[in-house]
């Protein structure tokens, strides 16, 4: 079988974009161009790799498989060609991220803001989300999760220090209706929840006391997939919510919210960005490996992260 490689980019491109103007738009082509290549790599292997209708454009279930098997190649010839073609320049091109919503740090803004001032090359594009998959297999360079949930076969950079979660509400939602003294308290109040997505149940509360972990199935309320909604929500009186800690210290600090139940919320390992151990690292990747570890270094010691001289 004669297969045409240069057309695996543009199926590469199509299925992580699930838009034929989109994947031409990042590949800097015609979408006409792009539409023929996938039909030229479709008759060469003599399967549909994509279902079309006028309104979206997705993977059939040949094409998942077949985009699992050359998703991992194509990154490493494309580390390969950055890292060569990069070595003695600055970093350049185009780096995706992937960043769970609750990771403050990266995504309060001076992180981001700091590293793109530091490398004009480099173009930044995050995708917050909260689902769990091969960010490898979906294209991305590195993603940013607490250090639990992150795979084994990934290489992992601390971001921060040890992290806790927290059940906060305002003062005045505590007056009216009380103080939980014991995490089981909880299914008593108005509580306001959190979920990936419409189709899992609510995160449930996660507790600890010498050394015995339990969750509470809390019920909320008010459910919702998005942090800033809970905490405004929060904010407004409507009940009890909870979340990383880091979210809610302005407003622990201004006493527009207080903290309850902290003898039953230890710290634990914190946020990491991480990437797979197999890929080469590029010259954008590790700038911003580095660029992650000075800012660790500079929130310690209160001074901001600065790039090396050159």
């Amino acid at each position: 079988m004669q297969i045409d490689l240069n057309l695996l980019p543009l199926f590469a491109a199509v299925a992580e974009t699930g838009n034929f103007r989109a994947a031409a738009d990042r590949l800097g082509v015609t979408r006409s161009a792009v539409s023929q290549g996938v039909q030229r790599l479709e008759a060469a292997l003599g399967q549909a790799l994509f279902l079309r209708t006028t309104r979206s454009v997705r993977l059939t279930e040949a094409g998942e498989r077949f985009l699992a098997q050359v998703s991992a190649p194509l990154a490493e010839i494309a580390s390969a060609i950055d890292a060569l073609s990069g070595s003695a320049a600055e970093p350049r091109g185009l780096l995706r991220i992937a960043a769970t919503s609750i990771a403050e740090r990266f995504l309060s803004g001076p992180l981001i803001a700091s590293f793109s001032e530091a490398y004009p090359g480099v173009t930044l594009d995050v995708t917050v989300t909260d689902l769990e998959f091969d960010i490898v297999a979906a294209g991305f360079d590195a993603g940013v999760r607490l250090g639990e949930v992150i795979e084994r076969d990934m290489i992992a950079v601390p971001l921060t220090g040890d992290q806790r979660q927290i059940a906060v509400a305002t003062p005045g939602y505590l007056a009216r209706h009380g103080i939980p003294l014991h995490p089981r308290d909880l299914v008593r109040h108005r509580c306001i929840g959190w979920r990936t997505q419409p189709d899992t149940a609510p995160y449930r509360w996660e507790f600890e006391k010498d050394g015995h972990a339990f969750d509470v199935s809390v019920e909320p309320q008010i459910t919702t997939n998005d942090m800033l909604l809970m905490l405004r929500t929060a904010l407004a009186g409507a009940g009890i919510t909870f979340g990383m800690e880091e979210t809610f210290q302005p407003y622990l600090e201004r006493g527009e919210l207080v903290s309850i139940l902290d003898d039953w919320l230890p710290p634990f390992a914190g946020f990491f960005l991480y990437f797979p151990s197999r890929r080469t690292v590029t010259p954008k990747l590790r700038a911003l490996i580095d660029h992650v570890r000075r800012h660790r270094e500079g929130s310690k010691s209160g001074k901001p992260s600065r790039p090396p001289s050159p």
